[in-house]
């Protein structure tokens, strides 16, 4: 199975955000030239490495992630304009935060291959996003909004709910703004409190910022209201696209596709017979379940230090593989195709798949249909998840996963 995605990992922002875990510093002026001097060309090597031995010519989507890629500015143009060297994505997105972004970069990133940005506007109120550390405000956002689109790229909006102080009436002001500046993606996150964050410790001191989930639940189910309304079209439990404008970076994650991350602390994904024949460029690469990687369909990695010479992996069996794209496809609007069912049922054993299809439809957090639906890739019958599934997304996805145990 070739590779279809590439991901880059830069781990530099001007700011850490309060709830924010991501490998990444928050660095500026000369220490940010420093330090992304010093890595920039380690990634770039890396890059060059995989193009070529030919392991890109197959890659569809390419995402630049982060950290905040937009603070390198003309280093993010070249590292673009590189990429582009080695594959023709019909899809390239750069993560962006509104404070690093403006008319010039959004234009020369396009010139370069950048095909889609994702913005982390997250609120339209500023007294949110000073709670949590963001440093852009409304007006900063609408800017980055409309400087991606005098470009001509495809904007994705990040939006969060259950932020400090939020509320019912803070959040539809936050849509408003969003729907106003007319972007093509929104995706819709509730706010998860990680250990070690500056939020995290400001819950331990004040049970008021601890996220109400009820609260976040309601809002997860306006924005579905507010989303359609406008046109948008729900095609994964926390995404939004008008028509055509789905990430397909995204997708190809959600449904098995091999997909290999470079940079510190991304993560890959590749078939065991595409491992194998670049097992070269994964030196000392530490892998569980390495006895097995002969039969593995797939083995997932995470590069640990700047030089890539640290990994960590594990060997998913194909039993394992199965089970998980069963449970990522219950993400999606599309689910999973009958035909995938049927695979599962011949290597799982068809009783234990057939259970666990039964209980889902039982307690009627998934149903069958045979309607056209995004991110879907072909017609037939597919069992997909309904309202009530992915509001309880945790027992729904934990039906499948727990095949992948005999």
């Amino acid at each position: 199975m070739p590779i279809r995605a590439l991901y880059l990992h830069i781990p530099f922002c001007h700011a850490k955000c309060a709830y924010c875990d991501f490998d990444s510093s928050g660095l500026r002026g000369q220490a940010l030239c420093e330090a992304a001097s010093a890595y920039l060309p380690q990634l770039v090597e890396r890059l060059d490495a995989f193009g070529a031995r030919g392991a890109l010519e197959s890659v569809e989507t390419v995402y630049v992630g982060g950290g905040t890629p937009t603070v390198l500015g003309e280093g993010l143009v070249r590292l673009v304009e590189r990429v582009r060297r080695w594959c023709a994505p019909v899809e390239f997105t750069c993560e962006a935060n509104p404070e690093s972004f403006d008319e010039g970069l959004a234009s020369a990133l396009a010139q370069a291959g950048a095909t889609r940005v994702s913005l982390g506007v997250q609120s339209m109120v500023d007294e949110e996003l000073a709670r949590i550390g963001r440093l852009h405000n409304r007006d900063g956002a609408l800017r980055a909004i409309a400087a991606a689109q005098a470009a001509e790229l495809t904007v994705s909006v990040d939006c969060m709910c259950g932020l400090p102080g939020q509320t019912a009436a803070s959040w539809e002001r936050t849509f408003e703004g969003v729907l106003g500046a007319h972007p093509d993606h929104v995706s819709v996150y509730p706010l998860t409190l990680e250990e070690g964050t500056p939020l995290a410790r400001q819950a331990e001191r004040d049970p008021e910022v601890v996220p109400d989930e009820d609260f976040q639940a309601a809002c997860m189910e306006r924005a579905r209201d507010v989303l359609s309304t406008a046109g948008f079209e729900r095609y994964e439990v926390a995404s939004y696209a008008r028509a055509g404008r789905v990430c397909r970076h995204n997708i190809a994650y959600w449904t098995g596709a091999s997909y290999l991350g470079l940079g510190r602390s991304a993560a890959g994904m590749l078939a065991g017979e595409e491992f194998r024949a670049l097992a070269g460029l994964f030196p000392s690469v530490v892998l569980e379940g390495a006895d097995a990687l002969a039969d593995g369909a797939r083995v997932r990695m995470v590069q640990r230090d700047d030089a890539a010479t640290t990994f960590e992996g594990e060997v998913l069996t194909p039993r394992e593989a199965l089970a998980e794209d069963l449970m990522l496809g219950m993400r999606m609007t599309a689910g999973v195709s009958e035909a995938l069912i049927a695979c599962a049922r011949d290597l799982i054993g068809a009783g234990r798949v057939d259970a666990a299809v039964r209980e889902a439809l039982d307690r009627g957090l998934a149903r069958w249909t045979e309607e056209p639906l995004p991110g879907a890739d072909a017609r037939g019958r597919r069992l997909v998840p309904t309202n009530e599934g992915w509001l309880l997304g945790n027992e729904l996805y934990g039906l499948f996963w727990d095949l992948a145990v005999a």
